[in-house]
């Protein structure tokens, strides 16, 4: 039986994951602040930026497992659109916490740990690259975390890692990006009211299931490497649409 371990289970990608692999006979791992109620799924209610504690969690979380096929660190946050002239350093240091350093103290852990893993996806975004108005703290963090798993591909150097953006994902978080969050002023936000309801933004689950169709794909590029899926599965979209944000 594979086996992986997930964080940010409790809703969005995260639990979506959780639920497909658990439905597809993997033995699913979690962690998350709110817990996971899925049938088959272990979960562990903690905080990833709580680091004095983390390690303790992880390890009875993890500690009789003997290795991992799949490591999905999920677990993120937004933080709010607005100028980043605007943007308090305050509320980019609390971004950059939950969706860099957490993830680097996911990672040493597993180091220490030190049993075989043999794919590791950091979950990126399209942002970490185009540089869109407003997406301030959220593209610094999501940038930095490509780079994060460029480095430590070099100290994985049996485990493949790949950060990825898995597309727009009609989550509780777009509730504010398509309905309160100030398009005129933020243009990219446009991009999404279109997409929602549409087949270019599936719900958690839809979009669980694709990722999971591209993990063996991954592999083709190297350890470390940076991949929006939209440029494997839907690559003439890829291209318009990064090619319209370099414009």
């Amino acid at each position: 039986m594979k086996t992986a371990f997930i964080t940010g289970t409790s809703s969005g990608l995260g639990r979506g994951l959780a639920e497909t692999l658990s439905r597809q006979g993997w033995r699913v791992y979690g962690c998350s602040r709110r817990g996971c109620d899925l049938p088959g799924v272990r979960d562990s209610i903690c905080d990833l930026t709580d680091y004095d504690n983390l390690p303790a969690a992880l390890d009875a979380l993890l500690g009789d497992v003997s290795a991992l096929e799949l490591v999905v660190l999920n677990a993120g946050v937004l933080g709010e659109i607005k100028h980043l002239t605007e943007t308090p350093l305050d509320d980019l240091k609390q971004v950059m916490e939950v969706n860099l350093w957490a993830n680097k103290a996911v990672m040493d852990w597993l180091h220490r740990w030190g049993r075989p893993i043999d794919q590791i996806v950091m979950i990126s975004s399209g942002a970490a690259v185009l540089g869109n108005k407003g997406w301030g703290g959220y593209a610094l963090s999501k940038a930095a975390l490509n780079m994060l798993a460029r480095l430590y591909a070099h100290e994985f150097p049996q485990t493949h890692i790949t950060a990825v953006a898995p597309g727009i994902i009609d989550t509780a978080m777009m509730d504010h990006l398509c309905e309160e969050a100030d398009a005129e002023t933020f243009p990219a936000l446009k991009r999404l009211r279109k997409a929602r309801g549409t087949e270019a933004m599936p719900g958690p689950l839809a979009a669980a299931e694709r990722l999971i169709s591209i993990l063996p794909r991954l592999k083709d590029r190297p350890s470390g490497s940076f991949v929006d899926i939209r440029e494997i599965l839907e690559p003439e979209g890829h291209a318009r649409l990064y090619w319209n944000a370099s414009k």
